[in-house]
């Protein structure tokens, strides 16, 4: 019997064959996309999962409240771990991670290689983290100061296939320390939300005085026990913040209470992530790595189901609309005694048979598609990523249920004819209209234009972030990294740089106001003796006399820094938000005070200029209260240029470095490529909405070709009697696409308030943002409009350009 299904199956394909290909064709389109966006989502889902109990990891995050500038933060203090494994029985282990200095240079025969990602962490890293050790004693792996480990790739990289254990690494340029190597790991999987090449003993940090709660600068893990309600856990966070963290601050300003600290609008709050949970749903301050958004799995996942539903909307469409042509079949073999689950089983072979066609289909494009994919999205797939053990069932399975949802209508609809009415051809009427079909392709033009109209709201918000006052110049500016490596020959390199034709100005640059820049802030009062009232946090940022004009940045009152001052070594500049956070009616000549690590060491700031506020971070934050001090980040120094031939002048610059440097790595980037590194995840977004809208209106066209080209051969002999009749080309045309046309419309209606919603909702995202205008809703309408135009005209003209005699001899 089955062996009979597939052979009908296959003759009624090759009988039809155009409405065979748009079929396959189309499920093919929707079973790659499909298949594309769920290697997408699985990924991003599977974050950090290939660590053991990850389920009971947590990271600790800090909120904090003073004076009005609101922090939330992927750090905390660093007795806090220590602190909860102590008073609470909840924890199991606690680990600390410190990031400071991340990028080191390693020496290696006569030259340095710089390293990125390098981490301190406790020796009860293993505990929480379980890394694959290749060689090493995890017990013992990071007790000792001046030891490491490192992982796979760094162990080739610089011992080659003989084994690293034991051996030594000398790491740093001004002071260089010998590290023994106390462990080699397996490289981290992509899919986690940091990574470490070279992970240093704690006992090595020494640029940082332990035991304060207010200072947070530590990535804190903590394990909890099984069975422990993380929520409920967190409750007991205020206890600690109570016990612990009231009396440093008794030390720093004038509270009784925490009670006191909260009536004045201001808080400290900690709480728990799930490990889990941290690439999707963590976006504060200081993230170990660039983290993604669980909005845009929603997005591409709902992108994916409706990619699939209009393919299979196609097939539901075109078999119902055909179905006069299976009727007499049906009504038949009715006759002869066939059951209609045995019709049912027939047609269904049909769909299914179709939907693993298009499956091959959809593995061969899938094929040439993932390496354009990868570019896209960012990812590191492969043909054998769909092929694991734990996706075969689903591979397997997916064309069955695409070719059972395909097929569901068409089989009951196409079975449950009567053969008497068959057989006086009773049906025919109500074939030309069927209000479930024009709902179907109503829904494929919504979703269609839904897409289209989102694609074009984002590249406007790109276009207007691209194009926005940030207030200060990103343009042609050179980043040369590491130059801190050049220890007394800082100067040196950049004055010789600034001699180059097209070098306009140069500075130390340690902060930038770009990604992966560094970030530091400090609490400041407006008084001497600190309070819950006069305190505040804000960025404070160091810099020479030449970073504002090198950045173009704008003096709005006061002065720059100046080597002719000498009292400008406790001096600071403050941006708008922070002169208007602290209220003074003119700032300049006013003092602010910050306190050092020791509590009665207070330390006096005079304002002396204010600078128009500049976005440091991404659109998506407010500028927040930022302040300059006048002194040298010199890892980074920038230069402003000005030429047609920055190549050129690249290796000019290069030639400097090497003739001071020979051994040391000659880095740099442009700062607008970092610059666009803030919003890279939403030019992906742009670029897959615009591929996927493209696609949606490709299949939502496909099927609209199939169906006016079906109905035109259904009404072949109508078109010839009114040509006769003198029916003008023209009117036969709008005879043919008005009903099609009139859905565009329908669809239109139904897509604008869907669309504005979705995009109102996502713009909310960004504090700096485009608004949606009106032009955005009739473009998408228009476009979408003629592209169904073009795709019922022709099908139309070439019914109504048909000769009338040749039409008329068709019945």
């Amino acid at each position: 019997m089955i062996r009979n299904y597939i052979k009908i199956a296959l003759r009624n394909l090759f009988k039809n064959k155009l409405y065979s290909f748009i079929n396959i064709f189309g499920l093919a389109i929707g079973l790659t996309c499909f298949l594309l966006i769920s290697l997408y989502v699985l990924d991003e889902l599977s974050y950090d999962r290939h660590f053991k109990d990850a389920d009971r990891i947590y990271r600790i995050n800090s909120d904090i409240k003073f004076g009005g500038v609101e922090q939330k933060m992927a750090v905390s203090s660093d007795p806090f771990g220590a602190t909860l494994k102590k008073d609470y029985a909840e924890v199991e282990q606690y680990v600390r991670l410190y990031a400071n200095n991340s990028r080191r240079f390693i020496k290696k025969g006569n030259e340095f290689l710089v390293e990125n990602n390098c981490l301190h962490a406790d020796s009860t890293l293993f505990d929480v983290f379980q890394l694959n050790i290749l060689e090493g004693n995890v017990k013992t792996a990071l007790t000792e100061p001046n030891t490491l480990i490192i992982n796979q790739t760094t162990a080739q990289k610089y011992f080659g296939n003989t084994s690293a254990l034991g051996k030594t690494l000398t790491i740093g340029v001004r002071e260089s320390v010998e590290y023994k190597i106390t462990a080699v790991y397996e490289d981290m999987p992509v899919n986690s939300h940091f990574q470490a090449n070279m992970i240093f003993s704690f006992k090595n940090i020494t640029d940082y005085k332990f035991g304060s709660f207010l200072n947070h600068n530590f990535y804190t893990y903590i394990k909890l026990r099984e069975g422990v309600d993380y929520k409920q856990f967190e409750k007991k966070f205020d206890a600690v913040v109570d016990k612990y963290i009231l009396p440093q601050a008794k030390a720093f300003m004038d509270i009784n209470s925490m009670d006191d600290f909260r009536k004045t609008g201001n808080y400290i709050q900690y709480s728990l992530i799930p490990l889990v949970d941290i690439h999707l749903k963590s976006d504060r301050i200081y993230e170990l790595g660039t983290n993604s958004d669980i909005q845009y799995v929603y997005i591409f996942s709902l992108v994916a189901l409706f990619l699939l539903l209009i393919a299979c909307i196609n097939f539901m469409n075109l078999s119902t609309a055909r179905s006069a042509n299976r009727a007499k079949e049906v009504g038949i073999r009715k006759v002869m005694g066939t059951q209609r689950s045995s019709l049912i089983m027939q047609f269904m072979s049909e769909s299914v048979l179709t939907s693993y066609l298009a499956f091959g289909l959809s593995l061969l494009f899938t094929i040439l598609l993932i390496p354009y994919f990868n570019k896209i999205a960012g990812k590191q797939f492969s043909f054998k990523s769909f092929f694991q053990l734990q996706y075969l069932p689903f591979l397997l399975l997916l064309p069955l249920m695409v070719g059972i949802l395909a097929g569901y209508y068409p089989s009951f609809f196409l079975s449950s004819f009567r053969p008497i009415e068959v057989l006086k051809s009773k049906l025919n009427a109500n074939f030309k209209r069927s209000n479930l079909r024009n709902a179907l392709v109503t829904f494929q033009f919504v979703t269609s234009l839904v897409l289209v109209i989102s694609t074009f709201v984002i590249y406007k918000q790109l276009n207007y972030i691209q194009h926005k006052n940030l207030g200060f110049s990103k343009d042609k500016v050179l980043v040369v990294t590491g130059t801190s490596s050049l220890r007394d020959n800082n100067d040196v390199f950049k004055e010789e740089v600034k001699k180059i034709a097209g070098v306009k100005n140069a500075t130390f640059a340690g902060y930038l106001p770009v990604a992966n820049s560094s970030r530091s802030d400090n609490t400041f009062s407006t008084e001497a003796v600190m309070t819950a009232k006069n305190g505040f946090n804000m960025q404070t940022w160091d810099i020479d006399e030449n970073y504002i004009p090198t950045l173009d940045m704008e003096m709005l009152k006061g002065r720059n820094f100046s080597k002719a001052f000498s009292t400008d070594s406790s001096a600071i500049i403050l941006n708008e938000q922070a002169a208007k956070l602290i209220g003074f009616d003119e700032p300049i000549g006013k003092k602010l005070y910050v306190r050092d690590d020791e509590p009665n060491h207070v330390i006096g700031f005079t304002i002396v200029g204010v600078v128009k506020n500049f976005h440091y971070q991404s659109m998506r934050e407010t500028v927040g209260p930022l302040c300059f001090r006048y002194g040298r980040s010199a890892w980074v120094t920038a230069f402003k240029i000005n030429t047609d031939e920055p190549q050129t002048l690249i290796k000019q610059v290069e030639a400097k470095w090497k003739a001071l440097a020979p051994e040391m790595p000659f880095n740099y980037h442009f700062m607008e490529e970092s610059f666009d590194e803030m919003y890279r995840a939403e030019q992906r977004i742009g670029k897959i909405a615009l591929i996927f809208a493209l696609l949606t209106i490709l299949l939502a066209c496909l099927g609209l070709f199939g169906l006016i080209t079906y109905i035109a051969e259904q009404r072949t002999k109508e078109i010839g009697v009114r040509k006769v009749l003198g029916a003008s080309i023209w009117s036969l045309v709008q005879l043919l696409s008005k009903d099609f046309l009139k859905l565009v419309c329908i669809a239109f209606i139904i897509a604008t308030p869907l669309a504005y919603y979705a995009m109102t909702t996502w713009l909310k995202d960004f504090a700096f943002r485009t608004d949606i205008s009106a032009w955005i809703f009739v473009g998408a309408g228009v476009i979408t409009l003629l592209i169904a135009l073009l795709t019922v005209s022709y099908q139309a003209i070439k019914a109504a350009l048909m000769n009338p005699v040749k039409s008329l001899k068709t019945e």
